[in-house]
């Protein structure tokens, strides 16, 4: 399963936002990794539009494991400032999951 999402970082929260993702923590990469995530990619614009990239066997349960993890739990609390309207949510249950419209193999 091939999935896109979006989510929108603050404007002002842009650089720090890049520069905490060039150290992810080994033990998120880990978990990640557990939960079947695969060839994961994120993608952020100018304007704070972060578009995110991943394959594994069905999004629900990959997303699933990782709100099982103590390290899920940590990263979303330190990354919850970076993001624009999540509310009392964490990023990873407002990422808009986009519909593929096209796909060249």
């Amino acid at each position: 399963m091939r999935v896109c999402f979006t989510l929108r970082v603050r404007p002002d929260r842009i650089a720090e936002y890049r520069e905490r993702h060039r150290e992810v923590w080994p033990e998120m990469l880990a978990a990640l990794r557990a939960a079947g995530w695969r060839d994961y990619s994120l993608f952020l614009g100018e304007d704070g539009l972060l578009v995110g990239y991943l394959e594994c066997e069905d999004f629900g349960t990959a997303l699933a494991e990782m709100a099982r993890t103590e390290v899920n739990a940590r990263w979303q609390a330190e990354m919850a400032e970076f993001f624009v309207d999540l509310g009392e949510a964490k990023a990873d249950e407002r990422m808009r999951t986009l519909d593929e419209v096209f796909h060249l193999d």
